[in-house]
């Protein structure tokens, strides 16, 4: 494996072609190790990864004190290379209920002031608000980033499931480096409208859900159980009879994979990488076993047929189920 680098826009860092998305080590998707947890970060770094995507609410504040053990214990050269990528403003109750959005200006100050501090570190390299606030304004938001953007705190502005009015406006009040969104095989909806608007600005991607909660990994099967708390267990795509449907366009997506000798994870990881050297997936492997297969992807070369065949197993709009449960659905403004 190679790690090669990407750039987030025309005005945002050269960060590695894949990054790191950290939010399964603190939860959201079952038991962790944090041992192992800081293990995954100390492995990604020495592999070249240097993009570190985090958000204030995974955990409560759990995951950036994570990542700050991580960094501290990390060989300094590592650490030096670190990019960190954090999305705020989403609250949650103590029983972890989503109570809503808050991207007031004066609340965005604050939760930079809480991730500064429990990242232990000077400034954050993207800044990004986890949704669009209904009550605020995007000028507003983003420009009290670009406040922060000129004291030093933050060195990047980025956004996180915006529709492209919103990516319009915001990037008339501010540079934007990035967008992250959701995309994957089975979550082709930036297709649309969203990634021709950012093309147009500049604008990169961050693709998160690109093995779509491991849906497309490889590694699910059909009557696999989910804790409670863990997201899945409450996501359509992993529902009864979508699920069966869903699968079934993994095992036609297995065989592609079989042919060329890599895994399902690996392929669709590298169909992600192929949509342009304006994407950046970022991969939430939380052990060095799932971290080492991603990386895997980075060597992984689609040719035309390959694709071709590829988008035979899995066409756009084939999955069943939306990706997030209804309630969540409405607060994106991505999909209206």
């Amino acid at each position: 494996m190679t790690m090669r680098t990407r750039t987030l826009g025309t005005t945002g860092p050269q960060v590695s072609a894949l990054g790191l998305g950290c939010m399964g080590m603190s939860g959201m998707y079952g038991e962790t190790d944090r041992a192992e947890s800081i293990a995954t970060i100390h492995a990604a770094l020495e592999a070249g990864v240097t993009l570190l995507d985090t958000g204030d609410f995974y955990g409560m504040g759990h995951n950036e004190l994570l990542i700050n053990e991580a960094l501290r214990t990390a060989p300094p050269a590592l650490r030096e290379n670190a990019l960190l990528s954090v999305k705020f403003g989403a609250q949650r109750g103590p029983d972890g209920e989503w109570l809503g959005y808050d991207a007031r200006p004066a609340a965005v100050k604050t939760w930079a002031a809480y991730s500064l501090q429990r990242l232990g570190v000077d400034h954050i390299d993207v800044y990004r608000p986890a949704r669009l606030d209904p009550n605020v304004p995007i000028e507003e938001t983003v420009g009290a980033i670009a406040e922060l953007v000129e004291k030093g705190y933050v060195r990047h502005i980025g956004l996180s499931e915006v529709g492209a009015d919103t990516i319009r406006r915001a990037a008339a009040t501010a540079p934007i480096a990035d967008l992250q969104i959701e995309y994957a095989l089975i979550s082709r909806g930036p297709e649309r409208e969203i990634l021709p608007t950012l093309r147009e600005l500049g604008i990169a991607v961050t693709a998160y859900g690109v093995l779509s909660r491991g849906l497309i990994s490889g590694h699910v099967a059909a009557g696999h159980g989910f804790a409670a708390t863990d997201f899945r267990a409450h996501s359509p795509r992993f529902q009864g009879d979508n699920l069966q449907h869903n699968l079934t366009l993994v095992e036609s997506l297995r065989k592609i994979a079989e042919q060329k000798g890599v895994s399902v994870a690996q392929i669709a990881i590298a169909w992600v990488m192929s949509r342009g050297d304006d994407i950046v997936p970022l991969v939430g492997a939380k052990t060095r076993e799932r971290l080492g297969e991603a990386l895997g992807a980075v060597d992984v070369t689609l040719d035309a047929a390959d694709l071709a065949a590829v988008e035979a197993a899995v066409p756009a709009d084939a999955a069943a189920g939306e990706r997030y449960a209804p309630a969540q659905m409405a607060m994106l403004d991505s999909e209206r």
